[in-house]
């Protein structure tokens, strides 16, 4: 296969398992409240159906990113994607949340193989010119998963069943399969002969599960402990990692690059301030304003799809303009997103919480795509899969806190009881208080994305 076969290959395969992981997340948001009534678990244990599958991808998303980089990118992409179809096979025949979460895990698993190496194939297939822009479909692809999720959960979960979420992708997902083995048959493995780091790869799982978990469970004496042992288990890793010639993460990428490492650290805050949004509304538009699980999906498609629509265009505009400045100016219109659904309430109009979406959506298309062209435009070829991986961590960290501040919020103002009428005044506060740390967080992300300094230097 020529050249341009072989990126055209890429790009199908790379925008198709795209759509595939966001919109079984975005779908699943928008049946919790269907779960939650079939199998009758309190609101802080539903938040976990949706923690469980971020916590297993970001554990995972650096290690396979390594193994991508020494082993081949395609081969971990493709048993990527078995696992992830498998996973969501069995998480269809589930008959109990512990059950259902325990699938939830190697389904992110299956993610994080499929996602860290999707970006590190379209870097190593596309030159730098192109890149900005292959990025931008890329993003694109995610928000067009993010826009059919809620939609399409929401008809599936009202007119079927929650479990007809897990089925209807895996069509598509073999279809993809069937992709890689006929069209990709070329494989890239820049570090080929180098070792892998498997104690680094358990510390850093470890420090991540320490951390997540010990968040969700405060302020009980236990979560003490565990977000005591994760900052030990990061001190302990940041150490190993620099003492060994071959580490799972190259901490010397935060250390000597400043455009990587703020670009990383722009993306922890912005997901941190921005993913469980969508977790909160979906809630309060079925609990609080009584809308059916189509039509909250339906309300919620806003965000997305003014994030498919941008973000090709603010990929295509960062191969040209400093990809900071563009971010930048998205990490504001969401901060002013933010400020504005503060403000919602039991009698807040659907129009109103449409516009502050539209408005999350275009800041959120403007940050995304030039923000991940800077961090994979800094760092040489053969740590594509460790700065994708870097990248995607990054982001499953900032999702994960962000469903950890909302747990805390949750568990502080409602605790472990079912959502239920008598609880709607204090369920609103939660969401305002939520908003309001996410608009501090934003606010802070807006300073460290214009800081990141220049990725082209004679710009």
């Amino acid at each position: 296969m020529d050249d341009r076969g072989v990126k055209v290959s890429a790009l199908i395969v790379a925008t198709f398992s795209s759509f595939l992981t966001p919109f079984m997340g975005a779908s699943i948001n928008i049946a919790l409240p269907a779960i939650q009534k079939e199998l009758h678990v309190d609101a802080v244990m539903m938040s976990w159906v949706a923690t469980a599958y971020l916590l297993a991808t970001a554990i995972s998303l650096v290690p396979f990113g390594r193994l991508g980089d020494i082993y081949g990118r395609k081969k971990i992409f493709l048993w990527g994607m078995y696992l992830f179809t498998a996973a969501s096979l069995l998480s269809a025949f589930s008959v109990s949340v512990p059950m259902l979460i325990f699938f939830r895990i190697f389904q992110g698993i299956g993610s994080a193989m499929i996602f860290t190496n999707r970006m590190a194939i379209l870097t190593s297939v596309f030159p730098a010119s192109e890149r900005g822009s292959v990025l931008g479909i890329n993003v694109a692809a995610v928000y067009a998963g993010l826009t059919c999720g809620p939609f399409f959960g929401g008809i599936l979960t009202q007119h079927l069943s929650w479990r007809s979420l897990f089925l209807v992708p895996i069509p598509l997902c073999l279809f993809v399969i069937f992709l890689i083995i006929r069209k990709l048959k070329q494989e890239w493995k820049e570090a080929e002969g180098e070792t892998f780091d498997l104690k680094g790869s358990f510390i850093y799982g470890f420090t991540l599960v320490a951390l997540i978990y010990g968040i969700s469970r405060l302020p009980s004496a236990l979560s003490i402990v565990m977000v005591l042992a994760g900052v030990a288990g990061l001190i302990l890793f940041i150490k190993w990692e620099m003492s060994i010639p071959y580490p799972v993460f190259k901490i010397s990428l935060f250390q000597t690059n400043r455009v990587f490492s703020f670009s990383c650290l722009a993306a922890l805050i912005h997901y941190s301030a921005t993913f469980a949004v969508t977790f909160m509304m979906s809630l309060y538009l079925q609990y609080i304003k009584a809308l059916t699980p189509q039509m909250a999906g339906i309300v919620l498609m806003s965000q997305p799809v003014m994030m498919a629509v941008f973000s090709p265009i603010a990929g295509k505009i960062s191969d040209r303009i400093e990809p900071r400045i563009i971010a930048s100016s998205g990490m504001a219109l969401m901060a002013i997103g933010l400020v504005i659904l503060i403000g919602i309430g039991q009698d807040t109009s659907i129009s109103y919480i449409v516009a502050c979406l539209l408005m999350l959506g275009f800041g959120y298309a403007l940050f995304s795509s030039p923000n991940m062209n800077a961090i994979m435009g800094s760092v040489e070829r053969k740590y594509y899969g460790i700065a994708a991986g870097s990248v995607a961590t990054m982001r499953l960290l900032g999702q994960m806190f962000s469903m950890g501040i909302v747990t805390l919020i949750l568990a502080l103002f409602i605790g472990r009881v079912e959502i239920s009428p008598e609880h709607y005044p204090v369920f609103i506060k939660c969401v305002k208080t939520s908003f309001i740390v996410f608009t501090v967080l934003c606010c802070g992300g807006i300073v460290l994305s214009m800081a990141r300094g220049k990725l082209r230097q004679e710009a």
